[in-house]
């Protein structure tokens, strides 16, 4: 396995352990290891979410409920619901995950992915504005904000914001929206970021449209993987090392705020890799080949052919550095989904591979 850079900044166990944090969308694939790796470094951790889909799920293969100070199942576009979320929770930081985060979706409820992600970001806000103790939230949005001039070339934090299809445009809209109540309710927030990720892969994403659960949930079935675009590149990187990027953003903001940046980047620190690169690697790491086809162009949406985000802010200013390389990240998102596959009990495995990320 890849080591880190010696460089390469682990979050704080200082800092978290007691912690009230209050996780939105912890019922979902990211959501569900924060949670884990929250209470690994000692915080307590309470999750407001819309209860998981039927399924497989990271949430309920983690075991997250039984790592939570408090277990809130709610809708984000409720605001009453989050306002009662904030207030029980009372918590010192806010990782803000819950989204609608399927671009097909998107475009099937473009009215919905509005909703939940500007709106229901609006109604966090509101519930964070004057609560007492609050010393940092950190909003999560998508690599896919920026404004995607197709030329492939690295986004940076000050490009221009965009985004063609509901959902790249629900994010693009959420920046907005937190920059706007930065700037005019800073007397009565928190300090606050928002941070864009590349695509995330690791064991416990069972989500529609996603290239690694779409390989296994094929595997499963015994059936070719449909492929929409075998050449279109995206800056994949390991869900746990994004995660300690999202609570390295947090510490600073607590500790520095003035010196922190209010909009991070998180990607890979090798080049991008095309779905054909991914593909060719999990058969490399696994040592057989992947059964896969193109889809049927009737089930193919717009998407961008390239994305690719520049992470140097991240590094130089947090200290944040991928620990997992390109074979890697496969190879240990792999090694979870196989032990799925065979009915192996996942959150022992699951720990131990935290533990690998913020202790090496």
């Amino acid at each position: 396995m890849v080591k880190p850079p010696v460089h390469s900044r682990k979050p704080a166990p200082d800092l978290w352990r007691g912690k009230r944090v209050l996780v939105t969308g912890h019922t979902g694939f990211k959501g569900a290891w924060l949670c884990l790796l929250l209470s690994q470094l000692g915080a307590k951790v309470t999750g407001f979410a819309l209860p998981y889909e039927p399924g497989p799920a990271a949430y309920d293969l983690l075991g997250i409920a039984a790592h939570l100070h408090q277990n809130q199942f709610g809708d984000l576009r409720d605001a009453q619901a989050v306002a009662t979320a904030v207030r029980s929770a009372e918590p010192d930081i806010v990782l803000h995950l819950a989204a609608q985060a399927v671009v097909g979706r998107s475009y099937r409820d473009p009215a919905g992915t509005f909703a939940t992600n500007v709106a229901g970001t609006i109604s966090l806000l509101e519930a964070c504005r004057g609560t007492p103790g609050l010393s940092a939230a950190v909003v999560v949005t998508s690599d896919k904000v920026y404004r995607n001039d197709g030329t492939g070339r690295a986004f940076r934090e000050t490009d221009p914001l965009g985004g063609s299809d509901p959902y790249s445009a629900s994010k693009a809209a959420c920046e907005i929206a937190v920059a706007s109540y930065v700037s005019s309710f800073a007397s009565t927030l928190p300090p606050i970021a928002t941070a864009r990720a590349g695509n995330v892969v690791g064991g416990g994403d069972f989500g529609e449209d996603r290239l690694i659960p779409d390989l296994f949930r094929a595997e499963r079935a015994g059936q070719p993987l449909a492929i929409r675009q075998p050449d279109a590149t995206r800056p994949f990187q390991h869900v746990l090392d994004v995660l300690s990027g999202y609570l390295l953003l947090a510490e600073d903001l607590i500790q520095k705020p003035s010196e922190t940046p209010r909009a991070v980047n998180f990607g890979p620190d090798a080049r991008e890799m095309s779905v054909q690169d991914v593909l060719d690697t999990v058969a490399r790491v696994r040592g057989r080949a992947v059964n896969w086809q193109h889809a049927d162009p009737q089930a193919i949406y717009a998407e961008a052919p390239r994305l690719a985000i520049d992470a140097s802010l991240a590094r130089h200013t947090l200290g944040w550095e991928p620990r997992l390389k390109e074979d890697a990240i496969f190879l240990e998102t792999a090694e979870w989904y196989e032990a799925w596959l065979k009915g192996e009990e996942l959150r022992g495995l699951s720990e131990r591979a935290i533990e690998r990320a913020i202790s090496s």
